[in-house]
């Protein structure tokens, strides 16, 4: 059968009961309908986040790479870098709070000095802060740290991610220092993880999958995509977590990342639901595609392809291999039935993955031309789209890890077009 009305079904309506009063008038209770997800169980029980020393050796490990590249100090802003190292998370703002990374020396914080007394409830490694009053410039106040620190030449690195407006400001102050992108420690540390990195990545992965399947069975005729988001929202949040499976229904899930049109859901429509949640700031990714109702012979032959490309992908990441290999190998099956070529559409208008870690998209992308060789502890989604203009889209998006032995999935891919989860 291609029809899923089990999958799909609608929920069923507790009725009330009557209830009795101390003087004996029977009234009516209220009509309360259990929420849909009052069955789902908080799954974030034990799970611990990074380690005091894991922070450490990360830090340790930056610093033996900062030797290997000649970088004297590194500068992270208030980023995903600053967390993975110091394990400390803050906001961004026009005030600069970051951190400074010596190659010799113990971390230095900087901060407005008002906020100096909550940096220092963050902070779990190192306790020297530097704070600026709001008359004075930071840009001035990191020239002096790193001239206290001994350094006075080579090369200053900063993160990725860091604000123009704050590399200029510390440009202009230490006109004497070389200013280069901090990827060769920041990037090789990250693009490779940990055990307990895998852990949590494998946590919210499946935390995120109950969702899924919890998710997808209040779906019902008549819902936009953002209806069905606020659903999976509420399911994430039951089940421990932050995070939204954006949902494109029927012709917008030929738009990779949808449209600010929302069309109704009706029977034999494509639902492309796209997303994830957050465990200890680790997150996951994981795309699914469907049909509410009956599918088209179209519809399966165009799924069909996609999870044939996807596992072509799957196939290609082996150790040694340049991470392309991946984006070739899936693509190849695209283009040879007909689609395409390249990022033409009909056809895989995107690269078919991207890593995965604290930020949903980090380094480590399937995508022609990186010859970064696959090892040990790299992660990263495989999702060759198949997306036919004016009709619909496929994507099917699971995340995976290396191993000695090639990779691992952190979710089980998806089994047809009318079995999503594999439990039909």
């Amino acid at each position: 059968m291609n029809s899923r009305r089990n999958f799909l079904k609608m929920s069923s309506m507790a009725g009330a009961a009557g209830i009795v009063t101390a003087c004996g008038q029977t009234v009516s209770a209220p009509k309360v309908q259990a929420g849909p997800f009052d069955h789902l169980k908080n799954m974030m029980g034990g799970i611990e986040p990074i380690s005091k020393a894991e922070h450490i050796a990360r830090v340790e490990k930056a610093k033996r790479l900062m030797a290997e590249n000649d970088i004297e100090a590194v500068y992270l802003e208030s980023s995903t870098n600053l967390s993975y190292f110091t394990g400390m998370r803050w906001g961004q703002s026009e005030r600069m709070q970051a951190a400074i990374i010596p190659q010799n020396g113990e971390v230095v914080y900087i901060c407005p000095m008002f906020e100096e007394g909550r940096l220092r409830e963050r902070i779990i490694m190192g306790n020297e802060v530097r704070g600026w009053e709001e008359h004075e410039s930071p840009y001035k106040l990191v020239a002096s740290i790193l001239n206290d620190m001994g350094i006075t030449s080579g090369k200053l690195a900063v993160g990725e991610r860091t604000r123009f407006f704050l590399v200029d400001g510390i440009r202009k102050e230490v006109p004497h220092l070389d200013i280069v992108s901090a990827d060769p420690v920041t990037a090789e540390c990250r693009i490779i993880k940990s055990s307990t990195e895998l852990a949590l990545l494998q946590h919210a992965t499946d935390i995120t999958m109950e969702a899924y399947k919890a998710c997808t069975k209040e779906i019902k005729l008549g819902m936009r995509g953002s209806e069905i988001g606020a659903l999976s929202a509420l399911a994430l949040s039951k089940l421990g977590a932050k995070g939204y499976l954006g949902t494109m229904i029927g012709v917008v899930s030929s738009s990779p990342h949808g449209s600010i049109v929302e069309p109704e859901l009706e029977e034999g429509m494509i639902v492309l639901m796209d997303g994830g949640c957050d465990v200890h700031n680790y997150t996951s990714d994981v795309s699914r595609t469907f049909v509410f109702g009956q599918h088209t012979d179209v519809q399966k032959r165009v799924w069909d392809l996609e999870k044939k490309a996807q596992a072509a992908g799957f196939a290609a990441a082996q150790i040694g291999a340049p991470m392309e290999n991946i984006d070739i190998a899936a693509r190849k099956i695209i283009v040879d039935a007909g689609y395409g070529p390249g990022y033409e559409t009909p056809g895989l208008p995107h690269r078919t993955g991207h890593g995965i870690g604290l930020d949903m998209h980090e380094w480590g992308n399937a995508v022609l031309g990186n010859k970064r060789l696959l090892e040990p502890g790299m992660c990263f989604s495989i999702e060759p789209t198949v997306a036919i203009p004016g009709e619909f889209g496929v994507r099917l998006e699971d995340c995976c890890y290396m191993t000695e032995d090639g990779p691992n999935w952190f979710s089980n891919p998806s089994v047809a077009i009318d079995d999503p989860f594999g439990d039909n």
